[in-house]
């Protein structure tokens, strides 16, 4: 990532950004919370792309190199925490669950920079506790280096509805399966039909931020009926693609 800007103090604000608005990379000498109030936040390091809805928000540690990017307007609210302050241990990008309760925290605490009034360092300690109580999610999109899987996850990224296995797959892009299964497990942490419908999510969330109808997305994205999409869509964020449209 070129021209990394550093602000050493992670920023604790609200802001908007237009559908496809980015803020470029940059780091902070402190833990961040962001989180997608309205629209669908990604994003980026080096390492790979995490992804979150309205009822996800995304961990980025102190000192991490990142970018953030809109998918249908957002509403982005960012809470800095200083980097002897990490609730859960967490020294990589990670995705955590938001529940009612967090989300109103999260709302309330990035209203304004913060500042050390009791009550502000009473909702601080009460969003710290809902924190240690968030479940983490596997929503990430993990960047491959080796040629011959950056052909195959390409192929996918530019159509998640290609329904090829891994094999053919694998023969378009020059290389067998097994090799290709083994890159996938070493590399990104993850076997192909777990990459596949990590991608197929993303996709979907990209979708319908920009208001695409929920069959629409369900055909472009690869499942092979509508219901089979809102059923992993609701196990994946705790809400149907309407329910998540409608917020």
């Amino acid at each position: 990532m070129p021209d990394i800007r550093h602000t050493p103090q992670a920023p604790t604000r609200t802001q908007t950004l237009a559908a496809g608005g980015r803020i470029e990379p940059h780091r902070h000498d402190e833990h961040q919370i962001v989180y997608a109030g309205s629209g669908v936040l990604a994003v980026t390091t080096d390492a790979g792309t995490w992804f979150a809805p309205g009822t996800r928000a995304i961990w980025v540690p102190a000192g991490c190199v990142h970018a953030h990017r809109a998918h249908g307007h957002l509403d982005l609210h960012t809470l800095g925490l200083p980097a002897r302050v990490n609730p859960l241990g967490l020294e990589a990008p990670t995705v955590l669950t938001v529940g009612p309760l967090l989300r109103e925290l999260l709302l309330a605490a990035t209203r304004g920079p913060y500042d050390d009034r009791p009550e502000s360092r009473r909702l601080r300690a009460v969003l710290l506790d809902q924190l240690r109580a968030s479940p983490q999610q596997p929503l990430q999109l993990p960047t491959p280096t080796d040629p011959r899987l950056k052909a195959v996850c390409g192929l996918l990224y530019d159509d998640p509805a290609d329904a090829r296995p891994l094999a053919a797959l694998g023969r378009a892009s020059g290389a067998g399966e097994r090799t290709l299964s083994r890159l996938f497990r070493r590399e990104l942490g993850m076997t192909f039909p777990q990459w596949r419908t990590q991608l197929r999510l993303y996709h979907a969330l990209r979708m319908l931020a920009e208001g695409d109808p929920v069959t629409a997305v369900a055909h472009r994205c690869g499942w092979s009926s509508t219901s089979a999409f809102i059923d992993v869509f609701r196990r994946a964020f705790g809400c149907t693609p309407g329910e998540h449209s409608r917020r």
